[in-house]
């Protein structure tokens, strides 16, 4: 059975009421909590941008059961390595082993704020050193790295749990998803394509989580879920290789002025319609994944599509 997942968009409400949504969340039935890691949202029209880890940490506090994961973290700029390997495992423990830490090579939009952009090669390189440091840091080993980008002279996290905390790395093509099998314990992925799959299981990836993320908008007017979409999420389909150079809210609404309200509609289902959002659900069961978190969007349609998940949309999930 496919784990099912909500997603707590720190862009598109406030830390307290994100805690408040996870709660909900757990109750309603959820398997799993994902946490976006933004320092800016999108759009302005979004409105938020609380500190993720902050929010994990209270998350951690307030649940018992649904596994945690950020989704994603980038650990080249705005976070040392060795930083990220600390404060996953501080949630590890926090959660009582429930805590993924999810990583990807980020987006200008949030790791410009403490300095430039580099070049998307150099990102990558940056990208894999992290990922040679965060490992042996969260699986107990003192360490020691001097590379090109980072430098290491000694580190050893202090408070772990039990099981080290997995790592579940962002795939896009060939290389990525090569280094989601050599580091991780699983892969990540935002499209239903099952490419991907494939490309992290030639890898060594075989047996293990595949996770992906699907975004919907429900609610009992499609109308307003159509124009909700599109004032909140009409970056949706500008692609990974824009998202990711994009420096500020501004960027995304320039690249977004052309975007039809029926364009951003075409890519997320919209409306009351559950065999519609199943739908959208099942093109990532299809392609593969063993966990899919949904993101609804809207800050202020939260609790009642809480409840009707509950009511309506977990049990069609379970049957897939």
């Amino acid at each position: 059975m496919v784990s099912v997942g909500y997603t707590l968009m720190c862009e598109q409400a406030g830390p307290k009421q994100l805690v408040d949504h996870a709660v909900r969340a757990e109750a309603a039935g959820f398997d799993q909590l994902v946490v976006s890691d933004h320092y800016y949202p999108w759009l302005d029209s979004q409105g938020h941008s609380p500190y993720a880890w902050s929010v994990l940490g209270a998350v951690a506090h307030a649940t018992n059961r649904a596994a945690l994961m950020s989704f994603v973290t980038c650990p080249i700029r705005r976070y040392h390595p060795a930083v990220v390997a600390q404060k996953a495992s501080t949630v590890g423990v926090l959660s009582d082993g429930r805590f993924t830490l999810g990583l990807g090579a980020g987006e200008n939009l949030n790791e410009h704020v403490v300095g430039g952009w580099p070049h998307v090669q150099q990102r990558h390189e940056m990208f894999e050193e992290a990922l040679q440091i965060i490992r042996p840091l969260l699986n107990g080993e003192t360490l020691t790295f001097s590379g090109n980008h980072y430098d290491v002279p000694d580190a050893y996290v202090w408070d772990r749990p039990d099981t080290p905390v997995p790592m579940a790395i962002a795939a896009s093509g060939r290389q990525s998803a090569t280094l989601a099998a050599e580091y991780g314990n699983g892969v990540i992925a935002t499209e239903p394509d099952p490419h991907i799959i494939e490309l992290f299981e030639d890898a060594g990836g075989a047996g293990q989580p595949r996770y992906g993320q699907v975004a919907i908008c429900y609610g009992p007017d499609e109308a307003e879920c159509r124009k909700i979409v599109h004032d909140q999420f009409r970056w949706f389909g500008l692609g990974w290789k824009v998202n990711a150079e994009l420096p500020g809210p501004e960027g995304f609404a320039a690249a977004t002025q052309f975007v039809r309200e029926e364009d951003v509609a075409e890519g997320i289902s919209c409306g009351p319609d559950v065999d519609r959002h199943v739908e959208a659900f099942k093109k990532f069961v299809d392609a593969g994944f063993t966990h899919v978190a949904i993101v609804q969007v809207g800050a202020d349609s939260q609790p009642m599509f809480l409840d009707w998940a509950q009511e309506q949309l977990l049990p069609r999930l379970r049957e897939l």
